[in-house]
């Protein structure tokens, strides 16, 4: 007979068919969450994708529309990387720049591309034969991003530039013509001297010293009229475009050799404070030698001889040279320095007027300014400022 004490009862049976129900429907439940918990992130998994979807073709179709906007710019765009190579270039800068710079460092292709004037504000475009430049433009740089990239834009001028020496030179012609009785009268004086000390010397008993000093006044008044007449060719034709690199100390050099003598000669007292050391300007040099001679004979016809000093101080700082021109003569009053830099504006009968509207024609030409300081009794300050060739 079989042994049936540890046989599970009707009871416990009952209770394990319960329990395993019970595990049975929450296995089922937690089924049936799984699945909705799938299919909710199913779909928010597809919604995103498709916002994905939509922002990349969103950011795609701008990129294409950055992409044309760039090639369509009439401005050239270099974009720099944190080391400064060309990272990106439109087709506009490959054209001005005559290259493709992309992957080259930004100070290898300015140097050899780009020719300062008139200080930082406006570049020469030189090409591949490193000839004269027949092209300019503007040079802007702005930030890109956190990690040091640039963004460089080059903007052509030359057309503006051109038209504004046209309009320049008209202002000037038109002022000739305003001016034309009074520069007749000018030259007519030194001429009809020069004639009557030419009619002079054909007198068969003149005596020889008498013929050499009527020689010497003749030639006086004819080099008299040859100044006038190359002061007003300078103003007419306006300074010659910027394009020799020109060293400071050789430049002053020969304006000082060429006005002490003038200087001695007057008895004037001259005084030199030069405090520059290698620097070097962009411009045309003999521009800016006739203007620094030309300040300096103001103050030499402005002073007394025995009593009179003339000072030139010459300084550099900032990217500027300053160059200062102070004479102990009589002083200007306000009236006369509201109108100093007019051109045919003079207070001296043998003069033409063009000499201070020359030397500020010079100083704006080369991307500078001149300025005077003046009261009756206290004498003249002009100070002559340009900046100095920019260190690329």
């Amino acid at each position: 007979m079989a042994d049936t004490s540890n046989a599970p009862s009707p009871r416990d049976l009952e209770q394990a068919f319960s329990l395993f129900n019970e595990a049975s429907a929450q296995l089922a439940n937690a089924y049936n969450d799984l699945e909705q918990q799938v299919a909710r992130l199913s779909a928010e998994l597809a919604v995103a994708n498709g916002e994905l979807r939509r922002q990349y073709e969103e950011k795609e179709a701008l990129s294409q529309r950055l992409a044309h906007l760039l090639a369509a710019l009439p401005g050239g765009v270099v974009v720099l990387d944190a080391q400064g190579r060309v990272a990106q270039c439109n087709p506009a800068a490959r054209e001005m720049l005559d290259l493709d710079p992309t992957g080259r460092p930004w100070n290898e292709v300015a140097a050899s591309r780009l020719q300062a004037s008139r200080g930082a504000q406006e570049w020469a475009l030189c090409g591949q034969e490193g000839g004269g430049a027949l092209r300019w433009v503007t040079l802007s740089m702005s930030p890109l991003d956190s990690a040091g990239g640039r963004a460089l834009l080059l903007t052509e001028i030359t057309e503006a530039r051109r038209l504004g020496e046209q309009l320049e030179q008209h202002r000037r012609l038109s002022s000739m013509g305003e001016m034309a009785a009074g520069l007749a009268h000018q030259l007519r004086t030194p001429l009809a001297t020069a004639l009557l000390y030419a009619g002079n010397l054909a007198r068969p008993a003149l005596a020889d010293g008498d013929r050499v000093r009527f020689a010497e006044r003749a030639q006086a008044r004819l080099r008299d009229l040859e100044r006038m007449i190359q002061d007003m060719l300078t103003f007419v034709r306006g300074a010659p475009a910027a394009q020799e690199e020109i060293d400071v100390a050789q430049l002053l050099q020969a304006v000082t050799h060429t006005i002490e003598p003038q200087m001695h000669a007057a008895g004037v007292a001259f005084r030199t404070r030069i405090a520059v050391g290698p620097s070097r300007l962009h411009g045309n040099r003999k521009a800016l030698q006739g203007a620094l001679i030309n300040l300096l004979e103001n103050a030499l016809q402005a002073c007394a001889g025995g009593t009179g000093a003339v000072e030139l101080e010459v300084r550099a700082g900032g990217g500027r040279l300053r160059i200062r021109v102070q004479d102990n003569g009589p002083g200007m009053d306000a009236a006369t320095l509201d109108r100093l830099f007019e051109p045919f504006f003079t207070t001296r009968q043998e003069g033409t007027g063009l000499g201070l509207a020359i030397v500020r024609s010079v100083a704006q030409a080369h991307g500078g300014e001149v300025e005077v300081e003046s009261a009756p009794g206290r004498g003249a300050l002009f100070t002559l400022a340009v900046p100095l060739a920019d260190e690329r």
